[in-house]
C-alpha cells in the first residue's frame, strides 16, 4: 500500500496534477542537493518521490497556486 495515501494528500492539494508536479519538483531537489526536511530515519519511504509526498503531507512543502 502506498504511503501516504492519495486520499490524505488530496485533502491538502486540490488537484492530482498539482500534487504530481510539486512532488516531482521536490524529489528532483532531493536528488540534486541531498537536502531533506526531516531526519532520514523518520521517512517511511526509501525513494525520493515517496519522501517528497511525505513532506507534502506533513506540511514541510507548501504549494502555491
Amino acid at each position: 500500500m502506498l504511503y501516504p495515501s492519495i486520499d490524505k494528500l488530496l485533502n491538502i492539494v486540490d488537484s492530482k496534477y498539482i500534487l504530481v508536479h510539486a512532488a516531482s519538483k521536490r524529489s528532483k531537489q532531493m536528488l540534486e542537493n541531498r537536502h531533506f526536511q526531516m531526519k532520514e530515519n523518520d521517512y517511511v519511504n526509501k525513494k525520493e518521490l515517496g519522501r517528497a509526498l511525505e513532506e507534502i503531507e506533513k506540511g514541510y512543502v507548501k504549494i502555491k497556486k
